[in-house]
């Protein structure tokens, strides 16, 4: 038996980016904003509410860190967030949209404008919160705990909505559909990071599954009797690595053969890949999906196969589409934390990942700003970042983080002419997308 290690990658291309964005995070302003918010009174009561519940609010991180549970099976993360709200006088409704571990609680409607603070608390197979979505949590409770303190008496209403399985099981999308965000004008989260930004793209996501059907045959006896599924998935996943050098830049497409038969002399009747499809903008997204479909109807034309195409086993998640409004009083309010949020384009945009925020984005005014827990180096979905997030810069991030977003909710509230100017920017931008239908 012989034995060959893997090529190390050459990092000189990742040295060379770092030192970049390390120059160009040191020379880069923060967003400004130009409106005033929520009163001097109001933003210290709203800043003495978060201080008073930082400690239980880091406690909870801190469990949610050291049990983590994957999407759709949170029970004893959402039951530890409910429970913490409860203490609070906060009625809790757990389970909602279908989802058993959904999660809502509101401040008392009185007509006014509605801003939905929102949680995640679902981990992933193996490497617990290495998405940092204890901090997304714990913030989110204290940004709605901050926010309720004044939202009476700003004539509105603010509510927290913890939503199950972000990580590929859209349950942001599933409440959606269910009618959940029907009364809500906009929502606000954040997510943990490497820098702190207050605008960084997320790209538009869609699976694909490509099941390929063709005629079993004694691979040596009888070749000629067969029709190789093998090679019809072969021929699709060639297709797709010629396809990626016109894609757009900020396109992806990655797969996997999760099905290629079972015996060297046996024609595969049967295989199959599974590709994740991603892009900036859901014009683009559909135009990649279009060309991956004409790929494999082509690989099974050319070998005399079937196809199958299932699209999207979860809901398709859409990139994110900035309000830069919200940002701007998001970095204005993180600036007396001692963080400097940074304008888009300083960090390269292309280390990104998707969300299923990005579909609530075309349906109403959003705000998903990144909160530094980690070095510069670290990436999301690695060991490091989940030591990072159960560390006391990802204990710092959740009260900074509550109090970011506790005090943008205020802003929100208490301002008619930053409402207005966040819903102009949303309609300038397109308006709500009639998400379901958008793929079809």
């Amino acid at each position: 038996m012989t034995h060959s290690a893997p090529v190390p990658p050459d990092d000189s291309h990742l040295r060379a980016l770092l030192e970049a964005t390390a120059e160009a995070v040191e020379a880069a302003e923060p967003l400004g904003s130009d409106h005033a918010g929520a009163g001097a009174e109001v933003r210290a009561a709203v800043g003495q509410e978060v201080q008073a519940r930082a400690e239980e609010l880091v406690a909870l991180s801190q469990d949610l860190h050291a049990h983590p549970e994957e999407g759709f099976t949170e029970h004893r993360s959402v039951a530890a967030l409910a429970d913490l709200l409860h203490e609070h006088g906060h009625e809790v409704t757990v389970g909602l949209g279908g989802l058993d571990t959904a999660l809502r609680t509101s401040t008392p409607d009185n007509g006014g404008p509605h801003i939905a603070v929102l949680s995640e608390y679902d981990a992933l197979p193996g490497l617990g919160h290495a998405c940092g979505h204890n901090v997304i949590c714990t913030a989110g409770a204290g940004g709605f705990l901050g926010a309720a303190a004044v939202a009476e008496q700003l004539g509105g209403r603010v509510s927290l909505i913890g939503t199950p399985a972000e990580e590929g099981g859209g349950g942001k999308e599933t409440l959606a559909r269910a009618g959940v965000f029907d009364d809500v004008d906009a929502v606000i989260m954040l997510h943990p990071f490497s820098h702190d930004i207050a605008l960084h793209p997320f790209l538009g996501r869609r699976q694909l599954e490509m099941v390929f059907h063709g005629v079993g045959a004694h691979a040596s006896a009888q070749p000629f009797m067969g029709r190789n599924a093998l090679d019809a998935a072969v021929a699709a996943y060639q297709g797709v690595s010629a396809l990626r050098q016109q894609l757009p830049s900020t396109d992806r497409v990655h797969g996997v053969f999760t099905d290629g038969g079972a015996r060297p002399n046996v024609i595969p009747e049967r295989a199959a890949l599974l590709f994740y499809l991603r892009s900036a903008d859901p014009e683009t997204l559909r135009d990649l999906a279009k060309r991956m479909t004409a790929i494999a109807h082509g690989a099974a034309e050319m070998t005399g196969c079937g196809v199958e195409l299932s699209w999207d086993a979860q809901p398709a998640y859409l990139p994110i589409r900035f309000n830069t409004t919200l940002a701007g009083r998001w970095s204005v309010n993180q600036l007396g934390t001692g963080r400097k949020p940074l304008p888009p384009g300083i960090v390269p945009e292309f280390l990104t990942g998707s969300t299923d925020l990005g579909n609530l984005s075309f349906r109403m005014p959003s705000l998903h700003p990144m909160i530094a827990v980690s070095g510069a180096t670290v990436a999301l979905h690695t060991k490091e970042f989940a030591e990072a997030a159960g560390s006391p810069s990802g204990d710092k991030a959740v009260v900074d983080g509550a109090l970011g977003l506790a005090l943008t909710a205020a802003d929100y509230l208490a301002d008619e002419a930053l409402r207005k100017a966040v819903h102009d920017e949303f309609e300038a931008s397109g308006g709500a997308l009639d998400v379901p239908s958008f793929f079809d």
